[in-house]
């Protein structure tokens, strides 16, 4: 019995050390000389609502969304199959729904013209995991323990590299998305916003401030339809013809879109929540006039409010439904918050300044630079980690 269990033991000794160096393998990554933070500035501002028709409408969305998956891998996230998610978002309103398991392209329910292929990508328990848009397939190399600022950039570089697009989910439960990071990270187009202890979204100010611009997307990263507190409690309103691909990525990419949390409405009460989610206040015109920013709602707000660089509070009304700000010369971005009585707030995307004769991009696409002799470094350290994990196995078998 002893000889078992000590055969055991060594078998179950021997598979950590190949998990541990499975782990260690992933940590390799250069170290990146990260550009210093920069305001953004010019004689222009970029209007992401100009090509808003407010004869149009607005089309509701969720782009975070799991569902239960075929086969064991990888493991069931939802408790619904897609067809059957859609639906449940169709009864709160919803008419585009995407399908983001992690690390599979799930496939549309009912209309191939509709597929988005998007996946939520990371595997690190840390949470650093990226919704990539446009990819024809899943890369599975993920830094399981990204530790580093420059682990997390080297990822988003590979990803940008095989994607239309990425978006940095939940960041403000991903351990170590500290401030410094935010500061860092460039290569992605969309930040995911709000969470349940605030609605601040301070994080994305701390990136673009840095000028390091981003769209802004609320979504439900629904697992369990069935409980009215996980459902259309994050929303997001879009101006697109339809929720084909291709406009799809144009306006996501565009920028005319705002989104919102939800209270849940009836607390566990299908009909209260499915009635007051289709009576949602909304932006009936918002856009630029010269170097005016403006928005108009469909109610009175308890507040609307501007943030801009560093998070600061540019301007704020209370009981009204509009508010105009002028930009000034040296302000570098702005953006809209509204707060409403039924508890719903709202997030408008940015207003930012920027030079149209640079000839550079809205978004921080450039890569950034290598530090040759630390990487080198790290990457030694790294290593010697594997060495002395395949040296504890081998010593560990002979027993």
């Amino acid at each position: 019995m002893k000889k078992i269990l000590n055969i055991f033991l060594k078998i179950l000794g021997v598979l950590g050390l190949a998990f541990l160096l499975l782990v260690e393998v992933t940590e390799i990554s250069p170290v990146y000389k990260f550009r210093a933070p920069h305001a953004f500035a010019g004689p222009a501002i970029y209007n992401p609502y100009a090509s808003l028709d407010t004869l149009q409408g607005w089309k509701k969305a969720n782009f975070h969304t799991h569902t239960r998956v075929k086969g064991p891998w990888p493991p069931n996230e939802g408790d619904t199959w897609p067809l059957e998610t859609f639906q449940a978002y169709e009864r709160l309103g919803y008419q585009i729904v995407t399908f983001s398991n992690h690390n599979e392209i799930t496939t549309h329910p009912f209309d191939p013209a509709l597929q988005v292929n998007v996946y939520e990508q990371g595997y690190s328990p840390y949470k650093f995991h990226k919704l990539v848009f446009g990819s024809k397939g899943v890369r599975h190399l993920d830094p399981f323990l990204p530790v580093l600022a420059s682990q997390k950039q080297f990822e988003l570089e590979r990803l940008d590299a095989q994607s239309d697009f990425i978006q940095i989910n939940h960041p403000y439960r991903t351990w170590g998305m500290s401030k410094s990071h935010m500061e860092k990270l460039s290569g992605y187009e969309i930040m995911e916003l709000d969470t349940n202890i605030g609605t601040e979204n301070e994080y994305w100010d701390w990136a673009l401030s840095a000028g390091h611009f981003s769209f802004g997307l609320a979504n439900d990263d629904l697992h369990h339809p069935g409980r009215t507190e996980c459902i259309g409690i994050r929303c997001n309103f879009i101006q697109t013809p339809s929720g084909r691909y291709e406009d799809l990525r144009e306006a996501l990419l565009g920028g005319c879109y705002y989104s919102m949390r939800v209270p849940d409405y009836g607390h566990g009460d299908w009909e209260e929540k499915i009635r007051r989610s289709r009576m949602l206040p909304s932006v009936k015109d918002i856009g630029l006039r010269g170097d005016t920013l403006y928005i108009r709602l469909s109610q009175a707000a308890d507040t609307i409010r501007v943030n801009g660089q560093d998070h600061a509070v540019l301007a704020k009304v209370h009981g009204q439904s509009e508010l105009t700000y002028v930009l000034g010369a040296d302000e570098p971005y702005a953006r809209f918050t509204a707060f409403f009585p039924g508890g719903e707030v709202l997030y408008s995307n940015p207003f930012a300044r920027y030079d149209p004769s640079s000839g550079a991009g809205l978004f921080d696409k450039e890569p950034q630079k290598v530090n040759v002799f630390l990487t080198l470094l790290w990457n030694l350290f790294i290593l010697v980690l594997m060495v002395g994990t395949v040296w504890l196995g081998i010593k560990m078998f002979r027993k």
